[in-house]
């Protein structure tokens, strides 16, 4: 498999994972999530279909979905101009936030940053899927 991706030091690559919503033509979807993934995730997401990344903080190699069953079938996927960022469209089951939401991206801001009531109804009860 040909992976001249530009990784960082630390073997690294950025993905952004968006909501695929069929058709042909450019990338139409929700941004669901951004994680990081090394060439063990990469491969092992290429080669079972499902998404895997590189957790920085526990230091391993996981499956999305393995705790929740919250998984990410891939359709399709892109390399930027610099071949240093990923995108992937993916099909999500359930929600990508592990806070229970469809997006991590559900919190908005103002323009001072300050945040906004949130506009829209988890996707999951998240204490019932992580119990600690």
């Amino acid at each position: 498999m040909e992976l001249d991706f530009k990784f960082t030091s630390d073997g690294l690559i950025p993905a952004i994972l968006q909501e695929y919503t069929g058709g042909e033509g450019a990338p139409r979807g929700r941004i669901l999530m951004f994680a990081w993934l090394n060439r063990e995730a990469l491969e092992k997401s290429l080669s079972t279909g499902l998404m895997h990344y590189w957790s920085r903080s526990r230091q391993k190699l996981w499956l999305k979905g393995e705790t929740s069953g919250h998984t990410q079938k891939i359709h399709r996927w892109y390399v930027d101009c610099d071949r240093d960022v990923l995108l992937f469209e993916i099909s999500q089951t359930g929600g990508a936030c592990h806070t229970g939401y469809q997006s991590c991206f559900f919190q908005e801001l103002d323009m001072e940053g300050k945040s906004l009531p949130i506009k829209e109804e988890k996707a999951f009860d998240d204490s019932a899927v992580y119990k600690k």
